[in-house]
């Protein structure tokens, strides 16, 4: 059983950064691409962002491209998602998940272990 963690939420104020971090399990850890999603109060969950299990490719939602950065440290078993510039509409609750499928790396159903999630509020 593969355990997903995530860590690093919290309150920022706008134009604020944030790191988060996303703990997982398992020996196999460095097979899997992994991604972050977001679900913000009255909407559906989304995608963030994703990075492959080597690091060589990351891909971005179009809302955070160029403000978001995801990266991982595989000795450690851990992804990073930081967060600059942050806007009021970026708050959200934030899940990690471990893609166990192949698929369009934007959809949730690839993703076989996800976390609790971690809350991040951005005031204005």
């Amino acid at each position: 059983q593969v355990q997903v963690a995530e860590s690093g939420g919290g309150l920022v104020q706008a134009g604020g950064s944030l790191r988060l971090s996303c703990a997982a399990s398992g020996r196999t850890f460095s097979r899997n691409a992994m991604g972050w999603f977001r679900q913000a109060p009255g909407k559906e969950r989304e995608f963030v962002a994703a990075i492959s299990s080597s690091s060589g490719r990351t891909y971005y939602a179009d809302s955070v491209k160029g403000r978001f950065t995801i990266s991982r440290d595989n000795a450690k078993n851990t992804v990073y998602l930081q967060m600059d510039s942050l806007k009021p509409e970026d708050t959200a609750v934030y899940y990690c998940a471990r893609r166990g499928e192949v698929g369009g790396v934007s959809d949730q159903s690839t993703y076989d272990y996800w976390g609790q999630g971690t809350q991040v509020t951005v005031s204005s």
